[in-house]
């Protein structure tokens, strides 16, 4: 048996990033730019109101108060996308709203709160009382404030997320050369499985693996390809990978233990090369990497909770990295044990726990039976608690690590 990170570090280097591809911004979130962009354009465009108000000379403003207003002639109004054909002059003001180019003459905008918009019907509407002193740019927002021309605004392996896509958009770019989705083929093995949809003879179970292995797939951005069920024998399995050889990565479930049907790693061995076959792990020990027809190969357990785990700990990196991602560790905090794990074999446990905050701390909470067939304890659980291979026990009260599938405290 290998170490854990002996095995992830033989299955990164077996992956590397794939090449780009352009695509409508919009599909292309959670992915990386393969790509500088410059801007061509300033943003924004021109000096323009910050505020809904009244744009003014703020020298017009000296002196005002609530109990001495300075009035002003209102000139005419402004909105949004449209240009002012008046020039604002001395004691005069525009009516302005929210993005407004801010008009000539003008360099300042006063709120509707700070005049006495509100009392209008008492006064001539060719006039606005001020009732604060304003300060020259008050409410301005400059041009090239946020982009100017010629600036590099987002670099290559920049990973989009919405904001990046926005900024995109404010350029008018309505595409993006990103680093493309890896397809993932999918191929669960076994006698005793069922498509889902039909019925359920004695003694089978319906085929669960592919489709919690492919929503994986789908969370960390890859694109899952599920290529059906493969029998136990290596000619059925043989034939069943045919459809992966278009696939940038392939995962199986099941066939690589040590019983007599367990056949993938024997066409592991026929149809490509075999890295390691065992990991220092429970759950997950029997795990088998390699390649199949020059494709990256990752041979998950059969059993589900066994997939899931060694799924996160193993496939999870190798998709982050074919997508140009640089970060593939995933959230690890301390908390107090609520239970106890044994350890009996020198294996690293990652025990389902529930991870809750609990005043100043967090606790996690074993979620129960820790069978590797158990499948509903992963959907209870939101991390993993490890413990090391040379620890025999971690007992009630004690400070663990927890590897966090999601960061929720709901």
């Amino acid at each position: 048996m290998i170490s854990v990170e002996e095995a992830l570090e033989r299955v990164l280097s077996y992956v590397s990033v794939l090449d780009g591809e352009e695509k409508p911004i919009l599909q292309c979130l959670g992915q990386v730019l393969d790509e500088e962009v410059i801007s061509s354009i300033d943003i924004p465009p021109a000096d323009n109101s910050a505020m809904d108000g009244y744009a003014i000379r703020a020298e017009d403003a000296t002196g005002a108060s609530t109990s001495s207003p300075v009035y002003l002639n209102v000139i005419g109004e402004v909105k949004a996308g449209d240009i002012a054909k008046e020039e604002v002059g001395a004691l005069s003001a525009l009516r302005i709203m929210t993005g407004a180019p801010i008009p000539r003459g003008a360099d300042s905008v006063v709120q509707f709160e700070d005049t006495d918009e509100a009392l209008r019907r008492e006064r001539p509407p060719f006039q606005i009382g001020i009732l604060h002193q304003v300060t020259k740019g008050q409410n301005v927002r400059r041009s090239s404030e946020d982009i100017a021309r010629g600036q590099l605004v987002l670099t290559k392996g920049t990973v989009l997320r919405p904001a990046e896509v926005g900024v995109l958009a404010s350029l008018g770019k309505e595409t993006a050369r990103v680093i493309r989705r890896p397809l993932v083929a999918i191929l669960a093995t076994g006698d005793e499985l069922v498509a889902l949809g039909k019925p359920l003879p004695q003694g089978k179970i319906y085929n669960s693996n592919s489709f919690s292995i492919a929503a994986q797939v789908l969370r960390y951005g890859g694109l899952p390809q599920i290529i059906g069920i493969g029998r136990d024998q290596i000619k059925d399995i043989t034939d069943k990978l045919k459809g992966a050889l278009s696939a940038d990565m392939l995962l199986t479930s099941g066939g690589v233990s040590m019983g007599n049907y367990d056949v993938v790693k024997d066409v592991l061995a026929e149809q490509g090369e075999i890295s390691f076959w065992t990991v220092r792990m429970k759950p997950g020990k029997p795990l088998a990497f390699g390649t199949i027809k020059g494709i990256p190969h990752l041979g998950l357990p059969g059993n589900p909770v066994s997939s899931m785990i060694t799924f996160e700990l193993f496939a999870r990196p190798a998709i982050l990295k074919m997508m140009g991602k640089k970060n593939f560790s995933k959230p690890t905090i301390e908390a107090t044990l609520d239970g106890r794990i044994r350890n009996t074999d020198g294996r690293r446990i990652f025990a389902r726990a529930t991870v809750s905050r609990e005043g100043d701390r967090y606790l996690a909470r074993i979620v129960g039976p820790q069978g590797s067939g158990i499948l509903t304890s992963m959907s209870r659980a939101n991390g993993l608690v490890i413990v090391p291979e040379d620890v025999d026990a971690v007992e009630q009260g004690e400070t663990v690590k927890v590897l966090m599938l999601d960061w929720s405290e709901e």
